[in-house]
């Protein structure tokens, strides 16, 4: 059975790699003792010491988690705003990055402070998203702007969670106005 000490550098490794929410952390270390209790079945252990050793290692991530968040080592808002602000000059919507932060663990509350709420940082989002798929300013020369490669254009950005308004804007820009506008937002962050 794994000891609160190996569950402690457990998670202290795994933070050192990469940023986590409590509810991050936890899943790992859940992960860890999921896998140490398979082994302990194979080894043919008492089943019903296996289920005791599992609601300690339980009790412990607990423990570990909830000590963490006192230290300052996680910080579920700290993150969210970090995510958010990534996750937007990656040109990923509102909507979406809402999803990604709660799929993360992070509560409603603290998503909805991290988000950036402006409809401008949106639009930023929107041009780094169209960049990114080659539509609206970023089309290539050879693709024709009709009408039915403008419906894709916006189908696409509504499915990336943009409102209406904001993949007009997006899409009907220049692609040296987009540019200038993605070099702006750059400045900002």
């Amino acid at each position: 059975m794994p000891t609160r000490d190996v569950l402690h550098e457990a998670a202290l490794a795994y933070l050192a790699r990469s940023a986590a929410t409590a509810a991050t952390l936890g899943r790992v270390l859940d992960r860890k003792i999921a896998t140490w209790a398979r082994k302990a079945g194979r080894a043919q252990r008492d089943p019903e010491l296996v289920a005791a050793d599992l609601a300690s290692c339980r009790e412990s991530i607990e423990a570990i988690v909830a000590r963490f968040r006192e230290v300052g080592l996680i910080n579920d808002a700290a993150y969210a705003k970090s995510r958010a602000r990534s996750l937007s000059r990656a040109g990923r919507s509102r909507r979406a990055i809402s999803a990604h932060l709660a799929a993360k663990g992070v509560d409603a509350e603290t998503a909805r402070e991290a988000i950036p709420s402006d409809a401008g940082t949106e639009l930023d989002a929107a041009i780094a998203f169209a960049r990114k798929r080659r539509i609206g300013p970023y089309a290539r020369e050879t693709d024709t702007q009709d009408q039915k490669s403008k419906q894709k254009a916006l189908a696409a950005m509504a499915r990336a969670g943009f409102g209406w308004s904001t993949c007009e804007r997006a899409l009907g820009m220049d692609r040296e106005q987009a540019e200038e506008r993605l070099a702006e937002a750059r400045l900002r962050d």
